[in-house]
């Protein structure tokens, strides 16, 4: 319907149109413009509003480094108010109490989703509407529940569900590796491709102290103990048995088919991460 309707425009242009004869003939007379002074003293000269203002237009066009100037200046001043609240989110956004940081396993997997770019896909945001809040299971989302992601991971296209309440709608440990394993044949019509290399890669921890260690320090001060970092990769290393074994319970007489040392797989630290989200807020007794 839209290319028929630009062929239409198009033709009912060109029979509105008018050919020339004489295109030299026709063709609008080049004046040279006027020394600057005389276009300054035109531009407040002149007796009405409108055409002050097509005039003072008219030095922004012959003066390109002002025009470059003065963007530069409404670019600078956009980006601030942009910035500055993100790197002071603490003070202008109000912690739900109920809200932690993430576990350094929980970390881990939070790394590999953005890698695989899950996000592209699924967003984390409940929007303030019923169907949302019935359908994800949990009330909308709030600022205050997202306050230790850097980067936050809202989204705005949703080509599979929203994931911001996974923990509270899928928890099983078992269900979100048979869905990467075969997401096609797990649920049906979904696009989602495989995953198999998040069951077969080990996943890697050497670098989650650091990682706490930066996120600590200004002007994030995500509140880690000098405890959690030094302790970081140990703590993730029985989060990740801890969860390898709710799954091998889960698969019962097909744990069998489980790699070899599932507690050190990508795809136990996605676990973690999804089977986090959102449950923050039901400790604080708002979802439900």
């Amino acid at each position: 319907i839209g290319i028929i309707l630009c062929l239409f425009n198009v033709i009912m242009t060109m029979r509105a149109g008018k050919l020339l004869t004489n295109e030299e003939a026709q063709a609008t007379p080049i004046v040279k413009d006027a020394d600057h002074n005389a276009i300054i003293a035109d531009a407040f000269q002149q007796p009405k509003g409108k055409e002050r203002v097509i005039s003072v237009h008219g030095l922004f066009e012959r003066w390109p480094g002002l025009l470059v100037g003065l963007s530069a200046i409404v670019l600078t001043i956009g980006g601030v108010c942009e910035i500055i609240p993100s790197l002071i989110q603490g003070a202008m956004t109000t912690p739900i109490a109920s809200v932690r940081p993430y576990s350094a396993l929980e970390l881990t997997g939070r790394d590999i989703y953005i890698r695989e770019g899950c996000s592209g896909c699924h967003t984390q945001m409940v929007r303030t509407l019923r169907a949302e809040t019935e359908r994800y299971q949990g009330e909308y989302t709030r600022m205050g529940e997202h306050i230790y992601d850097r980067p936050f991971l809202w989204g705005s296209k949703r080509t599979g569900p929203d994931l911001a309440r996974e923990g509270l709608i899928r928890p099983s440990a078992s269900w979100h590796y048979a869905h990467f394993n075969d997401p096609a044949t797990f649920v049906k019509g979904s696009i989602m491709p495989p995953y198999p290399w998040l069951i077969s890669d080990d996943m890697n921890l050497s670098t989650v102290s650091r990682k706490f260690a930066v996120l600590a320090s200004s002007p994030m001060y995500t509140p880690y103990t000098n405890a959690e970092i030094a302790n970081a990769e140990a703590d993730a290393r029985t989060d990740a048995r801890r969860i390898a074994n709710q799954l091998r319970s889960e698969m019962g007489t097909n744990a069998d088919k489980l790699p070899a040392q599932l507690e050190n797989k990508e795809i136990i630290a996605v676990i973690a991460y999804l089977q986090r989200l959102g449950t923050d807020l039901k400790k604080s007794g708002k979802a439900h």
